[in-house]
């Protein structure tokens, strides 16, 4: 799950990272008001979407009088940002985060990410902030510097002040980074985060270190004991499909490609989704409806993957350990009966009562296609799309 920058910047505020004074609009009327609550003579209006890259898509505005906070607010509000992480379908902006310009004398990048290859939170840091690190990765990845972080005992003072060394941080300026860098891992840990990003980290010039934007991901696993992180869930900006799969306690990904995908397990979806491919197909979704997957929840399955108009056809490979084939047949049925489907449906079953499984498939005289196994179930949901 992510959070609005404003929110990222709230939580690390209360494990002692210094940010800016900001606050919320909603409105022109609301950002006027919050400018002149901050006071000064700049600010800086930014559009609150889940998206890095706001400012290339015209998110970030910066204003030097009340007239152009309210321009830049009505602007922004309502408006869809297109960004390279949004895709082409955008995402609108329903709030505004209103701070002070900030006199910047240079921007650092930091950041705490989940290294499963090493089994450890990753540091990384640049002296490039202000610009995506996938950009920096490319054009010049000598700039990372990227410390190991044992999670039996944390992230070390010593560790954090070798990264502001090679940040070829100075003076004061270090032990503020080191703060910096000790606090965000100690958010990123009691949180359950398993992204957290501050860029830029700006050096001012009367030498602060300040974090001026903010990004959270956190493990939606672990929501069950943060209430407070589940409160700042915001639905505007996810998928609808996954929103309300996640309501109905299904995992969907949903994905470009036209076959819709109904499986029970990740392992066994990764697997069909491979294979569809293999076969000159594009899975359209991942969607793992679990292990007690009843005739309900077969059906609440079909109805999210039929929400996508892009599938051209649906297959459902299902493999019954804990369950039965049977139940899952049913399901099938009842569904397709129902919701009568456009699209060719092929199901392939195996496991506990499978034989069953596959007669009610068969004598069901609904059309829908039976196979024995992945490969043949793969070959004919691609070649019934092509017919």
């Amino acid at each position: 799950m992510e959070v609005h920058e404003y929110q990222a910047k709230q939580l690390l505020k209360e494990f002692g990272v210094s940010i800016p004074v900001g606050g919320l609009a909603y409105s022109p009327e609301q950002a006027v008001y919050r400018a002149n609550e901050i006071g000064g003579e700049k600010w800086v209006v930014k559009a609150q979407i889940h998206s890095g890259a706001r400012g290339k898509a015209g998110g970030i505005k910066f204003c030097g009088s009340t007239q152009e906070v309210w321009d830049a607010a009505e602007f922004l509000l309502g408006r869809k940002l297109v960004t390279h992480q949004t895709g082409a379908d955008g995402k609108i902006v329903y709030r505004l985060y209103i701070e002070p310009a900030t006199d910047i004398k240079s921007e650092l990048y930091f950041g705490l990410v989940l290294d499963r290859s090493h089994e450890c939170i990753v540091a990384v840091g640049s002296s490039q902030g202000g610009v995506d690190i996938e950009e920096v990765s490319d054009k010049n990845p000598e700039s990372l510097i990227r410390i190991n972080v044992e999670h039996a005992v944390g992230m070390q003072v010593f560790q954090a002040r070798q990264l502001a060394f090679q940040l070829r941080l100075k003076g004061a300026q270090v032990q503020q980074a080191v703060n910096v860098f000790l606090s965000a891992y100690r958010a990123f840990r009691d949180l359950d985060a398993t992204m957290l990003e501050i860029n830029p980290l700006a050096i001012t010039q009367a030498d602060t270190v300040v974090a001026l934007d903010a990004k959270m991901s956190f493990d939606d696993n672990a929501l069950f004991r943060r209430s407070n992180i589940s409160e700042y869930r915001d639905k505007s900006q996810e998928d609808p499909r996954e929103m309300e799969a996640a309501d109905r306690g299904l995992s969907y990904v949903g994905l470009d490609g036209n076959i819709g995908c109904i499986i029970n397990g990740a392992g066994l979806a990764m697997a069909t989704m491979d294979i569809i491919k293999m076969k000159g197909g594009e899975p359209a979704n991942f969607l793992d409806i679990g292990g007690g997957a009843s005739p309900e929840r077969v059906a609440k399955a079909f109805r999210l993957v039929l929400s996508d108009k892009k599938v051209d056809a649906i297959l459902v490979n299902i493999f019954a350990g804990i369950n039965r084939c049977d139940w899952v047949a049913e399901g099938v049925v009842q569904a397709v009966r129902k919701l009568k489907p456009e699209v060719p449906v092929v199901v392939r079953l195996s496991g506990t009562n499978v034989a069953l499984g596959q007669a009610i498939i068969n004598h069901s005289d609904l059309g829908i296609l039976s196979a024995d196994t992945l490969d043949q179930a793969a070959e004919a949901v691609v070649n019934s799309i092509k017919k």
